[in-house]
Protein backbone atom coordinates (compact mmCIF):
# COMPACT_ATOMS: atom_id res chain seq x y z
CA UNK A 1 0.00 0.00 0.00
CA UNK A 2 1.52 3.39 -0.57
CA UNK A 3 0.27 6.64 0.82
CA UNK A 4 1.19 10.50 0.59
CA UNK A 5 0.59 13.53 2.54
CA UNK A 6 -0.62 16.00 -0.02
CA UNK A 7 -0.38 19.82 1.04
CA UNK A 8 -2.19 22.76 0.10
CA UNK A 9 -2.61 26.65 0.23
CA UNK A 10 -4.86 26.14 2.83
CA UNK A 11 -2.90 23.56 5.08
CA UNK A 12 -1.98 19.76 4.91
CA UNK A 13 -4.78 17.80 3.45
CA UNK A 14 -5.95 14.37 4.98
CA UNK A 15 -3.85 11.21 4.04
CA UNK A 16 -4.41 9.65 0.79
CA UNK A 17 -3.62 5.82 0.72
CA UNK A 18 -3.34 3.53 -2.37
CA UNK A 19 -5.10 -0.50 -2.14
CA UNK A 20 -3.35 -3.22 -4.28
CA UNK A 21 -5.55 -6.33 -4.97
CA UNK A 22 -4.36 -9.29 -3.22
CA UNK A 23 -3.99 -13.03 -3.38
CA UNK A 24 -4.81 -14.30 0.10
CA UNK A 25 -4.83 -13.18 3.62
CA UNK A 26 -2.70 -15.95 5.64
CA UNK A 27 -1.33 -15.73 9.56
CA UNK A 28 -2.18 -14.86 12.94
CA UNK A 29 -2.69 -11.34 14.21
CA UNK A 30 -4.11 -9.17 17.34
CA UNK A 31 -6.71 -6.68 16.58
CA UNK A 32 -6.92 -3.55 18.60
CA UNK A 33 -8.33 -3.65 22.05
CA UNK A 34 -11.68 -3.12 21.99
CA UNK A 35 -13.37 0.58 21.42
CA UNK A 36 -16.52 0.01 23.63
CA UNK A 37 -15.31 -1.64 26.99
CA UNK A 38 -12.40 1.20 27.19
CA UNK A 39 -14.46 3.77 27.11
CA UNK A 40 -16.92 2.40 30.01
CA UNK A 41 -13.74 1.15 31.83
CA UNK A 42 -12.72 4.89 32.04
CA UNK A 43 -15.83 5.92 33.34
CA UNK A 44 -16.22 3.85 35.60
CA UNK A 45 -12.61 3.77 37.08
CA UNK A 46 -13.40 7.53 37.21
CA UNK A 47 -16.51 7.22 39.52
CA UNK A 48 -14.79 4.41 41.53
CA UNK A 49 -13.58 5.33 45.03
CA UNK A 50 -9.88 4.35 45.11
CA UNK A 51 -7.92 3.02 41.77
CA UNK A 52 -8.21 0.87 39.32
CA UNK A 53 -6.45 -0.51 36.45
CA UNK A 54 -7.15 -0.72 33.06
CA UNK A 55 -4.96 -3.59 31.12
CA UNK A 56 -4.84 -3.45 27.47
CA UNK A 57 -6.99 -0.44 27.05
CA UNK A 58 -7.57 0.95 23.63
CA UNK A 59 -5.29 4.22 22.70
CA UNK A 60 -7.23 5.67 19.73
CA UNK A 61 -8.61 9.10 19.46
CA UNK A 62 -12.04 8.34 20.72
CA UNK A 63 -10.78 6.95 23.78
CA UNK A 64 -8.76 9.58 24.45
CA UNK A 65 -11.30 12.06 24.39
CA UNK A 66 -12.74 9.92 27.78
CA UNK A 67 -9.98 10.25 29.45
CA UNK A 68 -8.86 13.91 28.95
CA UNK A 69 -12.40 14.38 29.72
CA UNK A 70 -12.28 13.56 33.31
CA UNK A 71 -8.65 14.61 33.39
CA UNK A 72 -10.01 18.23 32.93
CA UNK A 73 -12.81 17.13 35.65
CA UNK A 74 -9.93 16.39 37.98
CA UNK A 75 -9.05 12.86 37.81
CA UNK A 76 -5.41 11.45 38.23
CA UNK A 77 -4.69 8.95 35.30
CA UNK A 78 -0.92 7.40 35.35
CA UNK A 79 -0.30 5.12 31.86
CA UNK A 80 1.89 2.51 30.24
CA UNK A 81 2.56 1.07 26.96
CA UNK A 82 -0.30 -1.63 27.76
CA UNK A 83 -2.19 -0.06 31.33
CA UNK A 84 -4.11 2.58 32.58
CA UNK A 85 -4.13 3.92 36.38
CA UNK A 86 -6.86 5.75 37.43
CA UNK A 87 -7.30 7.25 40.77
CA UNK A 88 -11.34 7.71 41.46
CA UNK A 89 -12.97 10.09 43.24
CA UNK A 90 -15.98 8.43 43.76
CA UNK A 91 -19.43 9.65 42.20
CA UNK A 92 -19.27 12.87 43.43
CA UNK A 93 -15.80 13.70 43.18
CA UNK A 94 -15.46 15.77 39.58
CA UNK A 95 -14.71 18.93 39.55
CA UNK A 96 -15.98 21.37 36.95
CA UNK A 97 -14.12 21.47 33.14
CA UNK A 98 -12.26 25.22 32.78
CA UNK A 99 -13.22 24.51 29.20
CA UNK A 100 -15.52 22.84 27.07
CA UNK A 101 -15.02 19.30 27.29
CA UNK A 102 -14.06 18.46 23.15
CA UNK A 103 -15.41 14.67 22.37
CA UNK A 104 -14.22 14.67 18.93
CA UNK A 105 -15.82 12.34 16.61
CA UNK A 106 -16.93 10.05 20.19
CA UNK A 107 -21.00 9.47 20.06
CA UNK A 108 -20.06 7.29 23.15
CA UNK A 109 -17.98 9.54 25.16
CA UNK A 110 -20.67 12.49 24.36
CA UNK A 111 -23.95 10.19 25.46
CA UNK A 112 -22.44 8.09 28.10
CA UNK A 113 -20.64 11.28 29.76
CA UNK A 114 -23.90 13.33 29.19
CA UNK A 115 -25.63 10.50 31.65
CA UNK A 116 -22.46 11.38 34.08
CA UNK A 117 -22.64 15.10 34.11
CA UNK A 118 -26.72 14.80 34.06
CA UNK A 119 -26.18 14.70 38.13
CA UNK A 120 -23.06 16.72 38.90
CA UNK A 121 -24.26 20.03 40.35
CA UNK A 122 -22.11 22.39 37.82
CA UNK A 123 -22.51 23.40 34.43
CA UNK A 124 -20.62 21.61 31.75
CA UNK A 125 -20.80 21.88 27.61
CA UNK A 126 -19.80 19.18 25.50
CA UNK A 127 -18.82 19.86 22.09
CA UNK A 128 -17.77 17.76 19.61
CA UNK A 129 -16.05 17.94 15.39
CA UNK A 130 -18.05 18.36 12.54
CA UNK A 131 -19.50 15.56 12.12
CA UNK A 132 -20.42 14.64 16.05
CA UNK A 133 -22.30 18.00 15.25
CA UNK A 134 -24.75 16.13 12.99
CA UNK A 135 -25.28 13.60 15.42
CA UNK A 136 -29.12 13.24 17.51
CA UNK A 137 -28.70 13.72 21.16
CA UNK A 138 -32.75 14.02 21.31
CA UNK A 139 -33.06 10.53 22.73
CA UNK A 140 -30.71 11.14 25.61
CA UNK A 141 -32.15 14.84 26.27
CA UNK A 142 -35.42 13.84 27.03
CA UNK A 143 -34.88 10.93 29.47
CA UNK A 144 -32.06 13.14 31.57
CA UNK A 145 -34.01 15.96 31.43
CA UNK A 146 -36.94 13.90 33.31
CA UNK A 147 -34.63 12.78 35.51
CA UNK A 148 -33.84 16.80 36.89
CA UNK A 149 -31.00 17.77 34.37
CA UNK A 150 -31.40 20.75 32.67
CA UNK A 151 -29.54 20.39 28.94
CA UNK A 152 -29.77 22.85 26.25
CA UNK A 153 -28.99 22.05 22.65
CA UNK A 154 -28.71 23.19 19.36
CA UNK A 155 -31.81 23.06 17.42
CA UNK A 156 -33.49 19.80 16.98
CA UNK A 157 -31.02 18.53 19.45
CA UNK A 158 -27.35 18.14 18.40
CA UNK A 159 -24.49 19.40 20.02
CA UNK A 160 -22.91 21.36 21.55
CA UNK A 161 -24.68 20.54 24.85
CA UNK A 162 -24.83 22.39 27.67
CA UNK A 163 -25.47 20.86 30.80
CA UNK A 164 -26.69 21.63 34.35
CA UNK A 165 -26.38 18.87 36.73
CA UNK A 166 -28.93 18.03 39.58
CA UNK A 167 -28.09 16.25 42.83
CA UNK A 168 -30.08 13.86 43.47
CA UNK A 169 -31.59 12.44 40.18
CA UNK A 170 -35.08 11.30 40.12
CA UNK A 171 -35.29 7.70 39.67
CA UNK A 172 -36.63 6.61 35.88
CA UNK A 173 -38.66 3.88 34.14
CA UNK A 174 -37.78 4.81 30.42
CA UNK A 175 -38.80 3.00 27.22
CA UNK A 176 -37.12 3.11 23.95
CA UNK A 177 -38.20 2.04 20.32
CA UNK A 178 -34.68 2.26 19.34
CA UNK A 179 -32.52 -0.06 20.65
CA UNK A 180 -29.65 2.26 21.41
CA UNK A 181 -26.15 0.78 23.91
CA UNK A 182 -25.46 4.48 23.79
CA UNK A 183 -28.62 5.66 25.24
CA UNK A 184 -28.94 2.72 27.93
CA UNK A 185 -25.42 3.37 29.18
CA UNK A 186 -26.35 6.69 29.63
CA UNK A 187 -29.70 6.90 31.47
CA UNK A 188 -27.73 3.65 33.56
CA UNK A 189 -25.44 6.24 34.56
CA UNK A 190 -27.10 8.74 35.53
CA UNK A 191 -28.97 6.13 37.21
CA UNK A 192 -26.12 5.40 39.57
CA UNK A 193 -26.86 9.28 41.23
CA UNK A 194 -30.59 8.43 41.32
CA UNK A 195 -32.40 7.85 44.40
CA UNK A 196 -34.18 5.06 43.64
CA UNK A 197 -34.31 2.34 40.93
CA UNK A 198 -33.61 3.61 37.39
CA UNK A 199 -34.42 1.01 34.76
CA UNK A 200 -34.39 1.07 30.50
CA UNK A 201 -36.38 -0.95 28.25
CA UNK A 202 -35.87 -1.78 24.56
CA UNK A 203 -37.37 -3.37 22.20
CA UNK A 204 -34.28 -5.65 21.60
CA UNK A 205 -31.58 -6.01 23.28
CA UNK A 206 -28.01 -3.97 22.61
CA UNK A 207 -24.96 -4.28 23.64
CA UNK A 208 -24.84 -5.08 27.19
CA UNK A 209 -21.25 -3.96 27.75
CA UNK A 210 -22.37 -1.54 31.06
CA UNK A 211 -24.26 -4.26 32.42
CA UNK A 212 -21.53 -6.81 32.57
CA UNK A 213 -19.20 -4.10 33.85
CA UNK A 214 -20.87 -2.37 36.48
CA UNK A 215 -20.47 -5.39 38.80
CA UNK A 216 -17.43 -5.60 38.26
CA UNK A 217 -17.40 -2.36 40.12
CA UNK A 218 -19.60 -3.49 42.93
CA UNK A 219 -22.88 -2.85 41.45
CA UNK A 220 -25.79 -4.82 41.46
CA UNK A 221 -27.67 -4.60 37.84
CA UNK A 222 -31.43 -6.03 37.82
CA UNK A 223 -32.36 -7.91 34.23
CA UNK A 224 -36.10 -8.22 33.38
CA UNK A 225 -36.61 -9.61 29.71
CA UNK A 226 -35.57 -6.11 27.70
CA UNK A 227 -35.05 -4.22 30.57
CA UNK A 228 -32.15 -3.69 32.86
CA UNK A 229 -32.01 -1.69 35.94
CA UNK A 230 -29.18 -0.28 38.50
CA UNK A 231 -30.87 1.10 42.46
CA UNK A 232 -29.14 4.65 43.03
CA UNK A 233 -27.42 6.12 45.36
CA UNK A 234 -24.76 3.73 44.33
CA UNK A 235 -20.98 3.31 44.99
CA UNK A 236 -18.52 2.08 42.94
CA UNK A 237 -15.23 -0.12 44.06
CA UNK A 238 -11.92 0.11 42.91
CA UNK A 239 -11.11 -3.32 39.86
CA UNK A 240 -9.16 -4.01 37.50
CA UNK A 241 -10.62 -4.54 34.17
CA UNK A 242 -9.08 -6.81 31.20
CA UNK A 243 -10.28 -5.43 27.49
CA UNK A 244 -10.15 -7.93 24.94
CA UNK A 245 -9.77 -7.18 20.87
CA UNK A 246 -12.15 -5.55 19.29
CA UNK A 247 -15.05 -7.61 17.39
CA UNK A 248 -16.12 -4.61 15.35
CA UNK A 249 -12.31 -4.32 14.46
CA UNK A 250 -11.59 -7.71 13.54
CA UNK A 251 -14.37 -7.99 11.48
CA UNK A 252 -12.98 -6.22 7.81
CA UNK A 253 -9.93 -8.84 8.18
CA UNK A 254 -12.34 -11.88 8.69
CA UNK A 255 -14.27 -10.85 5.88
CA UNK A 256 -10.96 -10.25 3.66
CA UNK A 257 -9.82 -13.89 4.90
CA UNK A 258 -13.40 -15.11 3.62
CA UNK A 259 -13.44 -13.56 0.24
CA UNK A 260 -10.00 -14.19 -1.27
CA UNK A 261 -9.07 -17.42 -2.04
CA UNK A 262 -6.58 -19.47 -0.07
CA UNK A 263 -7.18 -17.24 2.54
CA UNK A 264 -6.40 -18.86 6.50
CA UNK A 265 -6.70 -16.29 9.20
CA UNK A 266 -6.39 -16.42 12.88
CA UNK A 267 -7.30 -13.48 15.21
CA UNK A 268 -6.53 -14.26 18.77
CA UNK A 269 -8.11 -12.97 21.55
CA UNK A 270 -11.25 -10.94 20.08
CA UNK A 271 -14.30 -10.52 22.78
CA UNK A 272 -17.48 -12.67 21.08
CA UNK A 273 -20.38 -10.86 23.37
CA UNK A 274 -23.23 -12.25 22.32
CA UNK A 275 -24.88 -8.92 21.45
CA UNK A 276 -21.79 -8.20 19.48
CA UNK A 277 -21.82 -10.95 17.49
CA UNK A 278 -24.23 -11.11 14.61
CA UNK A 279 -21.34 -10.09 11.99
CA UNK A 280 -20.42 -13.84 12.97
CA UNK A 281 -23.84 -15.13 12.68
CA UNK A 282 -24.26 -13.43 8.99
CA UNK A 283 -21.01 -14.61 7.80
CA UNK A 284 -22.22 -18.41 8.74
CA UNK A 285 -25.68 -17.59 7.21
CA UNK A 286 -23.79 -16.63 3.79
CA UNK A 287 -20.98 -19.56 4.26
CA UNK A 288 -18.47 -18.73 5.66
CA UNK A 289 -16.22 -21.31 7.07
CA UNK A 290 -15.88 -19.56 10.52
CA UNK A 291 -14.53 -21.37 13.80
CA UNK A 292 -14.13 -20.11 17.49
CA UNK A 293 -11.68 -21.81 19.43
CA UNK A 294 -10.63 -21.39 22.99
CA UNK A 295 -13.00 -19.71 24.37
CA UNK A 296 -13.03 -17.84 27.98
CA UNK A 297 -13.73 -14.99 29.85
CA UNK A 298 -11.65 -12.00 30.41
CA UNK A 299 -13.04 -8.77 32.08
CA UNK A 300 -16.58 -10.46 32.26
CA UNK A 301 -16.37 -11.03 28.61
CA UNK A 302 -16.49 -14.19 27.03
CA UNK A 303 -13.27 -14.22 24.25
CA UNK A 304 -12.04 -16.52 21.81
CA UNK A 305 -9.64 -16.88 18.85
CA UNK A 306 -11.77 -16.87 15.55
CA UNK A 307 -10.04 -18.97 12.39
CA UNK A 308 -11.54 -18.10 8.99
CA UNK A 309 -10.57 -19.72 6.36
CA UNK A 310 -11.93 -18.78 2.19
CA UNK A 311 -15.69 -20.02 1.13
CA UNK A 312 -17.77 -18.74 -1.29
CA UNK A 313 -20.51 -16.78 -0.14
CA UNK A 314 -24.36 -16.45 -0.89
CA UNK A 315 -26.64 -13.75 -0.69
CA UNK A 316 -28.98 -13.52 2.41
CA UNK A 317 -31.22 -10.84 4.60
CA UNK A 318 -30.05 -9.30 7.18
CA UNK A 319 -32.77 -7.81 9.26
CA UNK A 320 -34.56 -7.33 12.69
CA UNK A 321 -32.95 -8.32 16.19
CA UNK A 322 -29.57 -8.84 14.34
CA UNK A 323 -28.94 -5.06 13.16
CA UNK A 324 -28.45 -3.89 17.20
CA UNK A 325 -26.21 -6.86 17.50
CA UNK A 326 -24.31 -6.24 13.82
CA UNK A 327 -25.19 -2.18 13.31
CA UNK A 328 -20.80 -1.25 13.00
CA UNK A 329 -20.02 -3.96 10.56
CA UNK A 330 -22.86 -3.37 7.75
CA UNK A 331 -20.29 -1.32 6.19
CA UNK A 332 -18.13 -4.81 5.53
CA UNK A 333 -21.13 -6.74 5.17
CA UNK A 334 -22.19 -4.84 2.16
CA UNK A 335 -18.83 -5.55 0.83
CA UNK A 336 -18.99 -9.05 1.24
CA UNK A 337 -22.27 -9.02 -0.54
CA UNK A 338 -20.94 -7.96 -3.11
CA UNK A 339 -18.92 -10.91 -3.72
CA UNK A 340 -21.55 -13.41 -2.74
CA UNK A 341 -23.85 -15.40 -4.93
CA UNK A 342 -27.37 -13.79 -5.04
CA UNK A 343 -29.13 -10.90 -3.94
CA UNK A 344 -28.49 -9.32 -0.20
CA UNK A 345 -30.40 -7.14 1.37
CA UNK A 346 -30.22 -5.30 4.67
CA UNK A 347 -33.17 -4.18 6.35
CA UNK A 348 -34.08 -2.21 9.43
CA UNK A 349 -31.14 -0.19 9.90
CA UNK A 350 -32.06 3.22 9.41
CA UNK A 351 -29.99 4.30 12.27
CA UNK A 352 -26.70 4.35 9.92
CA UNK A 353 -28.14 6.91 8.35
CA UNK A 354 -27.04 8.68 11.67
CA UNK A 355 -23.82 7.39 12.46
CA UNK A 356 -20.61 9.18 12.01
CA UNK A 357 -21.82 9.48 8.41
CA UNK A 358 -24.64 8.66 6.64
CA UNK A 359 -23.19 5.45 6.07
CA UNK A 360 -26.36 3.76 3.27
CA UNK A 361 -26.19 6.67 1.11
CA UNK A 362 -22.03 7.16 1.24
CA UNK A 363 -21.46 3.37 0.94
CA UNK A 364 -23.51 2.90 -1.81
CA UNK A 365 -22.14 5.90 -3.54
CA UNK A 366 -18.72 4.73 -2.94
CA UNK A 367 -19.10 1.35 -3.66
CA UNK A 368 -21.40 2.52 -6.93
CA UNK A 369 -17.59 4.09 -8.12
CA UNK A 370 -15.95 0.68 -7.95
CA UNK A 371 -18.31 -1.01 -9.80
CA UNK A 372 -20.77 -2.81 -7.19
CA UNK A 373 -24.43 -3.38 -8.03
CA UNK A 374 -26.18 -1.70 -4.47
CA UNK A 375 -29.25 0.50 -4.04
CA UNK A 376 -29.99 2.29 -0.73
CA UNK A 377 -32.89 2.69 0.45
CA UNK A 378 -34.12 4.37 3.40
CA UNK A 379 -33.65 1.81 6.23
CA UNK A 380 -30.93 -0.54 4.35
CA UNK A 381 -29.16 -1.72 1.33
CA UNK A 382 -29.86 -3.50 -1.99
CA UNK A 383 -26.76 -5.26 -3.11
CA UNK A 384 -26.60 -7.67 -6.45
CA UNK A 385 -23.43 -10.40 -6.44
CA UNK A 386 -21.00 -11.42 -7.50
CA UNK A 387 -19.54 -8.09 -9.33
CA UNK A 388 -16.11 -7.64 -10.21
CA UNK A 389 -14.77 -4.82 -8.81
CA UNK A 390 -12.51 -2.15 -10.35
CA UNK A 391 -9.92 0.24 -9.11
CA UNK A 392 -10.86 3.66 -8.52
CA UNK A 393 -11.21 6.85 -6.13
CA UNK A 394 -13.04 6.69 -3.38
CA UNK A 395 -13.50 9.00 -0.21
CA UNK A 396 -13.81 7.91 3.40
CA UNK A 397 -16.26 10.99 4.24
CA UNK A 398 -13.84 11.09 7.73
CA UNK A 399 -15.59 7.71 8.92
CA UNK A 400 -13.66 5.38 9.68
CA UNK A 401 -15.63 2.18 9.44
CA UNK A 402 -16.00 3.62 5.75
CA UNK A 403 -12.61 3.95 5.30
CA UNK A 404 -11.55 0.37 6.41
CA UNK A 405 -14.54 -1.30 4.69
CA UNK A 406 -13.33 0.13 1.03
CA UNK A 407 -10.03 -1.07 2.14
CA UNK A 408 -11.24 -4.39 1.46
CA UNK A 409 -12.82 -3.89 -1.06
CA UNK A 410 -9.43 -2.29 -2.41
CA UNK A 411 -8.15 -5.94 -1.85
CA UNK A 412 -11.01 -7.52 -3.90
CA UNK A 413 -10.81 -5.02 -6.68
CA UNK A 414 -8.71 -5.86 -10.36
CA UNK A 415 -6.81 -2.76 -9.69
CA UNK A 416 -5.69 -0.37 -7.52
CA UNK A 417 -8.38 1.73 -5.36
CA UNK A 418 -6.82 4.92 -4.07
CA UNK A 419 -8.68 6.16 -0.77
CA UNK A 420 -9.45 9.43 0.68
CA UNK A 421 -9.00 10.82 3.89
CA UNK A 422 -7.73 7.71 5.83
CA UNK A 423 -6.54 9.28 9.32
CA UNK A 424 -10.19 9.18 10.30
CA UNK A 425 -9.62 5.13 10.71
CA UNK A 426 -7.18 6.64 14.04
CA UNK A 427 -10.31 7.10 15.97
CA UNK A 428 -10.45 3.38 16.40
CA UNK A 429 -8.05 1.55 14.76
CA UNK A 430 -4.40 2.43 14.88
CA UNK A 431 -2.13 0.67 12.97
CA UNK A 432 -5.05 -0.67 10.83
CA UNK A 433 -2.67 0.11 7.50
CA UNK A 434 0.20 -1.71 8.80
CA UNK A 435 -1.34 -4.74 10.02
CA UNK A 436 -3.25 -5.36 6.86
CA UNK A 437 -0.10 -5.42 4.88
CA UNK A 438 1.74 -7.52 7.32
CA UNK A 439 -1.74 -10.32 6.42
CA UNK A 440 -1.69 -9.22 2.83
CA UNK A 441 -0.31 -11.93 0.27
CA UNK A 442 0.17 -10.73 -3.47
Amino acid sequence: MASDFEPSATGPKPWSLTVSPARALQGSCVVAPDKSLTHRAIMLSSLAEGSSSIRHPLFAEDCERTLSAFKAMGIAIQRSANELTIHGQGLHGLKTSPHPIDCGNSGTTMRLLAGILAAQPMRSTLVGDASLSRRPMDRIIEPLTRMGAKILAQDKGYPPLEITGCRPLAPLRWRTPIPSAQVKSSILLAGLFADGETSMEEPVLSRDHTERMLPQFGVPIGRRGHAVSVRGPARLTPATVEIPGDLSSAAFFLVAACLLPGSELRVTGVGVNPTRTGVLEVLRMMGARVHLEGVRTLGGEPTCDIVVRAAPLRGTIIQGSLIPRLIDEIPVLAVAATQAEGTTEIRDAAELRVKESDRIGLLAEELDRLGARITPRSDGLLIHGPTRLRGGEVQSHGDHRLAMSLAVAGLLAEGEVRIHDVTCVDTSFPGFWQLLEQLVVR
